[in-house]
């Protein structure tokens, strides 16, 4: 069993057979992740692998930071657990959750009912507390005894502030959590991989959970990568845009990012607008400087925006 230290991440997705795919853990993605990573960003998530530390991700939003735990995950053929953090999100429901309402109700089941329990419930035993917990994300990556997990904590930033402090007493030595509800108490076998991303929404995180991550900024991508970006995501379809649209298409949507935005589209909006591009009304392309950008309602989000580069009559 490899240890999350074994593990090279060259970001360089490959296609894997049936055979392949078949010998991989059940919950690593099972389609591979067009993603371009930065020499920059290799390095940072192999050396957060070598140290056994968290590697928080911080940049603006449409900077390609989410989609990265997944080209990690489908590379190295391991389970991906997702953690979506909200503004209610405690640090508890990512390791596990317990319904001692369920377990309540079937008690009650059971005295009403005798031996005669409904199907449901016939599955669960209200004298076995672990029938009613159920692992988060970051509860399964720590159970996981075949081989290390890639964890997902996605925009920890819009949390409350004691939520990364909290994260504190697992993601370190000795790598383990109590489930009070059962007496259990679950210890990592391997150091999952954890990729945390910030917007830095509510400011800086604190100190004391910085100094335990390695840490890594992401730029939007320059005009090459956005290229390299387009010609990853259409390496496996069926049809391409020309290599002139995408040269035309990646200038032109810098400079618009150049301008002085309220909110400057991302790289997801950017492959919607070559699609269009490449396949909606094909004929009408106008991409030069001084022209109106074809297809505005895919780049544009917000009315200031909006009305700078089209106003209906």
């Amino acid at each position: 069993m490899k240890a999350s230290n074994d593990f090279t991440f060259t970001g360089s997705p490959q296609t894997f057979t049936p055979e392949q795919l078949a010998n991989r853990h059940p919950d690593a993605p099972p389609q591979p992740e067009p993603y371009v990573a930065s020499a920059g960003l290799i390095q940072a998530v192999n050396l957060a692998m070598h140290v056994g530390r968290p590697l928080l991700l911080e940049g603006e939003a449409g900077s390609g930071k989410t989609r990265l735990a997944r080209a990690i995950a489908y590379e190295l053929g391991l389970p991906l657990y997702t953690w979506h953090v909200r503004s209610t999100s405690k640090a508890l429901e990512g390791l596990y959750r317990y319904d001692a309402i369920l377990r309540l109700h079937d008690v009650q089941v059971r005295q009403l009912q005798g031996a005669d329990t409904s199907a449901g419930s016939a599955l669960r035993d209200p004298g076995n507390p672990k029938h009613y917990r159920e692992l988060g994300p970051l509860g399964k990556a720590f159970a996981a005894t075949d081989s290390p997990a890639v964890v997902l904590i996605d925009e920890i930033d819009k949390a409350d502030v004691d939520f990364p402090n909290d994260l504190l007493a697992v993601l370190d030595d000795p790598w383990e959590f109590p489930i009070q509800e059962t007496g259990e108490k679950i210890k990592a076998i391997h150091k999952p991989i954890i990729i945390i991303t910030s917007n830095k929404e509510k400011g800086n995180l604190p100190f004391p959970f910085l100094r335990r991550c390695v840490y890594y900024y992401v730029d939007f991508p320059s005009e090459p990568t956005l290229k390299s970006i387009v010609e990853e995501h259409y390496k496996n379809r069926g049809v391409q845009p020309s290599a002139e649209l995408i040269q035309s298409a990646a200038q032109r949507f810098v400079e618009i990012r150049q301008e002085n935005l309220h909110k400057a589209p991302s790289t997801s909006e950017f492959l919607d607008w070559v699609e269009a591009l490449r396949s909606f009304n094909p004929d009408h392309h106008k991409l030069a400087e001084d022209e109106m950008p074809p297809y505005p309602s895919l780049l544009f989000k917000l009315r200031p925006d909006w009305n700078r580069y089209y106003k209906t009559t």
